[in-house]
């Protein structure tokens, strides 16, 4: 699922133009599998699934797959349609240096949102 991630953020100008400040490398963990998500100049340059053992990242985002397939979802149910509200519930925990999250908190979110459909 998150293989499609480069094309839908990348044919998506108005999200390209929100995170063009933002260059980094962040994990998406579902379940037990990791995504490493190279971004650059806001557009997604790079998606691999892991192991990560070695390759560095800025912070990540991991929830259970149940969780992120009902965030995924076209609507989501309260506690899943909000990276945070899953958080609050337990459902998802985000480590590392959340400074570029938090300062590019709303590209992050919808470019997690885009797999959604």
């Amino acid at each position: 699922m998150l293989a499609r991630l480069p094309k839908l953020v990348n044919e998506n100008q108005a999200l390209v133009h929100r995170g063009r400040f933002l260059s980094t490398r962040f994990l998406i963990g579902v379940g037990t599998t990791d995504w490493l998500v190279k971004v650059a100049g806001g557009r997604i340059v790079k998606v691999t699934e892991g192991p990560h053992l070695m390759e560095p990242w800025e912070f990540s985002i991991r929830a259970s797959e149940n969780a992120w397939r009902s965030f995924w979802k076209p609507t989501p149910k309260p506690g899943f349609h909000d990276i945070f509200a899953m958080t609050k519930s337990g459902e998802a925990i985000i480590e590392g240096n959340i400074k570029p999250f938090m300062e590019n908190l709303r590209y992050v979110k919808e470019v997690l949102e885009a797999v959604r459909g």
